[in-house]
Parts: C-alpha cells; sequence; structure tokens
C-alpha cells in the first residue's frame, strides 16, 4: 500500500513569535515604574487673604546668578542656617520667588534645601 510521495517537512515560522515576544516587551516598558518620583511640598500663595505676618521678613529669590535671602546673595549651602533665625516657628511660611531667567532646576533645589533642612513652609508667589 502506498500513499503517494512523502510531503517535506516545513520548518515553522518565526515570525508569530518574534511579534508576541515584541508585544510582550513593548507591555512591559509601559507598565513599569524605573523610579520613585519624588514630591517637594509646595503651597501657592493666595490672594487677598488678608492674613497677617509674623516675625521677620522671609524672601528666598533666585535669579540666574543664584538665590537671594531678602536681596542679599547667599550660598545654596548656607540658606536653610541662614533661614532659620528669621523663623518665630520651624513651619512658618517661607515666600519663594523665582526670577526672570532662573530655571527650574534652581528652583528645584532651593525647595529640596529648605525640605531637607525643615526650615519653613515654602510658599511659592509670582513677580
Amino acid at each position: 500500500m502506498t500513499f503517494g510521495a512523502a510531503r517535506r517537512a516545513r520548518r515553522p515560522s518565526l515570525t508569530p513569535m518574534i511579534d508576541v515576544v515584541f508585544l510582550l516587551l513593548v507591555f512591559f516598558m509601559l507598565a513599569a515604574r524605573f523610579g520613585l518620583d519624588q514630591t517637594l511640598p509646595i503651597a501657592l500663595a493666595a490672594t487677598g487673604t488678608g492674613g497677617t505676618w509674623e516675625g521677620a521678613p522671609r524672601l528666598v529669590e533666585i535669579t540666574p546668578d543664584g538665590p537671594r535671602l531678602n536681596g542679599v546673595p547667599v550660598e545654596l549651602s548656607d540658606l536653610g542656617t541662614r533661614l532659620a533665625p528669621l523663623l518665630p516657628a520651624p513651619d512658618a511660611p517661607v515666600l519663594v520667588r523665582a526670577g526672570e531667567g532662573a530655571g527650574m532646576q534652581a528652583l528645584v533645589d532651593v525647595l529640596g534645601v529648605l525640605q531637607d533642612t525643615g526650615t519653613g513652609t515654602p510658599v511659592l508667589v509670582g513677580e
């Protein structure tokens, strides 16, 4: 009994497997968290609230040349120690204003120093 000529064995195609691997790769790349985001607690200054200010002035202005505390240039590393004597309480508001030409990283650096030293509660104000 003969069944005819024997068929040649077909090799399986790798294309569907490669498609599935790329789909899984894209899925896990989009679903993964590569790092934890850091947050800096800040508040925006409310206008017209009529609140009272206690203690000495505390304005940190960020300029392209570096931070200024009440108009006096100060090193970023010294900001917390220079600001501490001006605070009536550890959580007292500190006004932070980014001047013209100041970069976002400089603002984040100043807010990070205030958070790391536990010096005041930063409040962002506009021009």
